[in-house]
């Protein structure tokens, strides 16, 4: 009979730890009466072990952890949709539809590590990537990390890998580290690589060290993983600078993004509009009809050639008239035309 009972106690606990992977509890998992843990056939009464306390918290249905082991972002509503936050010792998807929004996604993500140091010891952050992607995302400004997100320089080390399996690999390897923060992984489109049983692996491994681990998808379509959640962030307008004497037109605020609930266990798909306070290290809710004002500054006219024409010029202004070529500036008479310039002068593409 005690065999019995200790195999059965067993495979309930097999079961409430692959509930617990899978955030599909229904209910408490644990055996009758006469078989758990603290009955006498497992457990002397008079040894003095106190029995093991299942303290699983059921909402919504579903079994989650504990309050601390969520992430709050500090918005109310996005927090309360899922039910708390975002899980730390899990993988979190960020997804962006495009790769030049990837900006947005790395500044989100920055944002969420923030939030961690902010709780937690500063341990260092590791960002693995791609030669690819990271040669068409570039790297966070370093500069900027301590700006806007209050992270040292030197609290991000970066792993550029030859191959996403190279990547895949150092990933597994350093979500089973406690001796970092958290642990992001950037990849570009869909890779076959990257299947549900390579995120299943990246999900057990932030699991057991309870770190956070954010897989970063850049322009990649939404596939069956093993992440909890799956936020889609990209890039929203920015409000007006806000001033002493109210809001400054023209002018480029706080970092925005729109955030939508790709995949959650606990919450239906919803969109949401996130500031990022870059002085106070918090995420702020946009309220509805918060938006960028209109730029008053007018735009290049269209073409004469199309429907809507230039509009008229200026008053005309008189200028003196030069009274010999030899009154011309030498500087100015030295200069190429502008077919001559050469091509390596002109200003660089910002994206």
């Amino acid at each position: 009979m005690a065999m019995t009972a200790v195999a059965r106690e067993t495979v309930f606990a097999l079961r409430r730890q692959i509930a617990k992977i899978e955030g599909t509890l229904s209910e408490r998992l644990q055996a009758p009466v006469g078989e758990r843990p603290g009955a006498r056939a497992d457990n002397d009464v008079g040894s003095g072990i106190t029995p093991e306390i299942d303290v699983t918290i059921v909402r919504r249905g579903l079994a989650v952890a504990p309050p601390d082991a969520f992430l709050r972002t500090g918005a109310a509503p996005l927090d309360a949709a899922l039910s708390g936050g975002l899980p730390k010792a899990a993988l979190t998807e960020i997804h962006g539809a495009e790769t030049r929004g990837a900006g947005a996604v790395a500044g989100f993500t920055l944002a969420l590590v923030s939030l961690i140091l902010k709780r937690e010891p500063r341990l260092p952050v590791l960002w693995i990537g791609t030669s690819e992607i990271f040669r068409e995302a570039g790297f966070p400004y370093a500069r900027g990390l301590h700006t806007s997100f209050g992270i040292e320089p030197g609290e991000l080390l970066f792993s550029e890998a030859p191959r996403l399996v190279d990547a895949l690999w150092v990933a597994e390897e350093a979500a089973r580290m406690t001796a970092l923060t958290a642990v992001i992984l950037e990849i570009r489109g869909s890779p076959q690589r990257l299947d549900l049983t390579a995120t299943r692996r990246l999900h057990a491994r932030a699991q057991s060290a309870g770190r956070p681990l954010f897989l970063l998808r850049q322009a990649g379509e939404a596939e069956p993983t093993a992440a909890p959640v799956r936020l889609i962030v990209s890039a929203a307008s920015s409000a007006s600078r806000a001033t002493i004497a109210g809001p400054l037109a023209g002018s480029i605020g706080r970092p925005a993004f729109t955030v939508s609930i790709g995949k959650s266990r606990t919450a239906l798909p919803g969109q949401f509009s996130l500031e990022w306070n870059p002085d106070e290290h918090v995420f702020e809710e946009r309220r509805a009809g918060e938006h960028r004002t209109k730029n008053p500054v007018p735009v290049v006219p269209a073409s004469r050639r199309r429907k809507d024409p230039a509009p008229a010029s200026g008053a005309v202004v008189a200028f003196p008239a030069v009274a010999s070529p030899a009154a011309i500036s030498p500087t100015a008479r030295d200069q190429p035309s502008r077919p001559q310039r050469p091509a390596h002068i002109g200003p660089r593409r910002a994206g």
